[in-house]
Formats: C-alpha cells, sequence, structure tokens
C-alpha cells in the first residue's frame, strides 16, 4: 500500500477534480503493474495498471489507495474493469466518501466473488487526499493558508518593503505549492503592492491553477502583471460593485469577472467559495495579506497552514492576523500536526487548525 500511495503523490495537481490515487498489482509475490491516476476524464489508477499489466492481471491481487468508483462518470466504473480483468483480491485504503460509491464499490467486488480488505493505511491516504474529502464532504474547496513572515512574525518592513523576506529555496518551494492547487487566491491589494501575478514559475510539467482576485471595486489595473498575462494563465475576479464598462474591458484582456454579493470592502467570502465548488475547484492556495487572511480565519475557512519563516528580525508593526483580537491565549488557535522543514536558513512550517476552541468573539478592529 506504501508503493501505491507513493505511486498516487505522482498525479498530485494533475488530475482535479479526481483524487490523486495508486493502484499496484501483484502476482505470485511479484509487483506485475503500477498504476495512478491520469488526467481529468481519463483513465483512474485501476484501469491504468490493468492496460500495462493485460493478461498478467488474472489472478493478482490489486493495491488501491480509495475504493475503486462503481459508476458512470468521465470514465466507465473501475469495478467492472476489476471484475472483468479476473483479480481475485483488492486490498484497498479508504471508502471513497463520494455518495456515488460511498460502499457501493467494495459491495459490487464481493458480490463478484473478489475478497477485500479494507482500511489499510487509512490515516495516511486521508492526510495524501485531504483536498478531495473535504472538496466532496464540505462542498467547499480545501482551503490552505501561505504566508511569509520574518522571524518575529512582520510581513513587511516598517517602509511597507517585503522582498525578499524568505529565500530562493522557499520561494520556489511556494511554486510547487501553487503547480499543486486548483485555484491560488489574493486580494486586490496584494496584487497592487506586489504587482503580482499568482502563476506557478519554474515547476517543470506544471498545470497552471486558476488565479483568482478579490476585487470588491473592481479596482484591477488593465496593465498590471496579472491583466497582462491573461490570456497566458486562467484569470477570475470576483467584485461587488457594478461596473459594466470596466468588467467589459477585463473580459476582453480574457479575464473572467463574476459579481458577488457584498460591500465596498469586502466580498460574501461564502459566496466565493460556492462559486469555486461549481467550478470544481478542490484546492485553495491563499496567498493573502493580513486582513483578508483575518477574514477567512475568522469564518473557519483556512484548513491548514504553510507558514514560511525568512532568516531575518525586522521589528515594527506590521504583524500578520494583528487585527484577528483573539482575547486571551486560552482562546488561541492551536495547530495540529505540525511539521517543520529546514529550507537553507529559512523554514517551514506546515499545521492544521483546530477550530473546537476557536473564540466566536474575534473580530476585527473598530
Amino acid at each position: 500500500m506504501d508503493l501505491a500511495i507513493s505511486e498516487a503523490e505522482k498525479s498530485r495537481g494533475l488530475c482535479s477534480p479526481n483524487p490523486f490515487v495508486g493502484a499496484i498489482l501483484v502476482k505470485d509475490g511479484s509487483i506485475i503493474a503500477k498504476g495512478r491516476t491520469q488526467a481529468y476524464g481519463k483513465d483512474h489508477a485501476e484501469v491504468d495498471a490493468l492496460k500495462k499489466a493485460g493478461n498478467q492481471a488474472l489472478g493478482a491481487t490489486m493495491y488501491v489507495s480509495l475504493e475503486p468508483c462503481c459508476h458512470f462518470g468521465k470514465t466507465p466504473p473501475c469495478t467492472q474493469a476489476i471484475i472483468k480483468a479476473g483479480i481475485k483480491k483488492v486490498v484497498a485504503g479508504i471508502t471513497d466518501p463520494n455518495p456515488r460509491v460511498a460502499g457501493k464499490g467494495f459491495a459490487e467486488l464481493r458480490q463478484a466473488g473478489i475478497e477485500v480488505v479494507q482500511g489499510v493505511r487509512e490515516d495516511k491516504i486521508r492526510r495524501q487526499n485531504e483536498a478531495f474529502l473535504c472538496y466532496i464532504q464540505n462542498k467547499r474547496p480545501f482551503i490552505i493558508w501561505k504566508s511569509a513572515l520574518s522571524w518575529d512574525g512582520k510581513y513587511a518592513a516598517s517602509d511597507g518593503s517585503s522582498q525578499w523576506i524568505t529565500n530562493e529555496k522557499a520561494r520556489n518551494l511556494v511554486h510547487t505549492y501553487r503547480a499543486a492547487s486548483d485555484a491560488v487566491l489574493a486580494g486586490i491589494r496584494s496584487v497592487h503592492v506586489d504587482d503580482a501575478m499568482l502563476n506557478a514559475r519554474g515547476v517543470r510539467g506544471a498545470k497552471q491553477a486558476l488565479r483568482v482576485v478579490l476585487d470588491p471595486q473592481l479596482d484591477l489595473d488593465p496593465g498590471s502583471r496579472f491583466a497582462q498575462s491573461a490570456m497566458q494563465y486562467p484569470s477570475l475576479v470576483f467584485h461587488q460593485a457594478h461596473m459594466p464598462d470596466k468588467q467589459k474591458r477585463l473580459n476582453q484582456m480574457g479575464i473572467d469577472t463574476i459579481r458577488v454579493a457584498g460591500n465596498p470592502e469586502a466580498v460574501d467570502l461564502d459566496e466565493v467559495l460556492r462559486h469555486l465548488y461549481q467550478l470544481q475547484i478542490s484546492t485553495l492556495l491563499l496567498e493573502a495579506g493580513s486582513q483578508l487572511s483575518e477574514s477567512f480565519f475568522r469564518k473557519r475557512l483556512v484548513d491548514k497552514c504553510l507558514l514560511f519563516l525568512g532568516n531575518k528580525i525586522l521589528g515594527g508593526e506590521r504583524a500578520m492576523l494583528s487585527g484577528l483580537k483573539l482575547p486571551s491565549i486560552d482562546k488561541a488557535i492551536n495547530l495540529l500536526d505540525v511539521q517543520v522543514k529546514q529550507l537553507e536558513g529559512n523554514i517551514l512550517l506546515i499545521g492544521y487548525p483546530e477550530w473546537q476552541g476557536f473564540c466566536e468573539g474575534a473580530t476585527a478592529p473598530q
């Protein structure tokens, strides 16, 4: 199963909105084929492995990280392919939470006389497919908050300069995370200040994520790098103001625009996420400034944190999330399953917010 998990990892960021799955075929103690989820609309991992094995699949055991599908979607049911190939045993990781499957795949295999073992390496596979599980169960994207800070928690120096707080290795890793996401989201202030493009650069074979900007008053500068590159990279702006002429101009540049509820200062995040869900965005990388980040935190809409710490001390008052206004240490947001990665003098901290004890009274500064 560990090999199946490793095989699945090769499809990260390449097969969404499908989960990335790995399948290994074993016969007479030897591996005869490996498979992984192909691009959306193409072969699932099970079929990929079966095609590679050909007639050798007869009587083999399949190790697969997710329950095989049993319905017609973009592709035929994997269960039927497994039965037709003569697989004698299926060892699976987690049950597919999709209501169209949800145990029905396992039942179909058992009815065909195939031995089924499930729940192998379940915790590891759930973590690997955390975005897919969130997308199916919560009907919204899995939201990863990324921030780059100094050692003392500042996002910029006192004069506003922030290039570069982190080193080249850390910045390159950010592009890897962008490439593995379905969408990258920022606020209009961040786009203006950094003239940000929000695309993945320097990642071989990268699938470019949808670039999303929250821009209540449709202030996006048509001369910005973001706007000027819209014909190359998919782009979407959510806005609240009714500005048909500006909207038409951005559309002509290749930027999709969607008007949502909100006010002159902010758009409705729940409506934004509903639209992204409908666009089949399962992984959303949030690269926002302090104010927009705080809005996501207040609504408990952060599922995972990536905190890049550069080896600098900046001082000053530009602290990230300073407006979150948590009243006391016992109301702090705890991070679970924390990982630490060394990046040649910089550090990446990874953690998952625990919302159970989050203070409902966390408010914006008055």
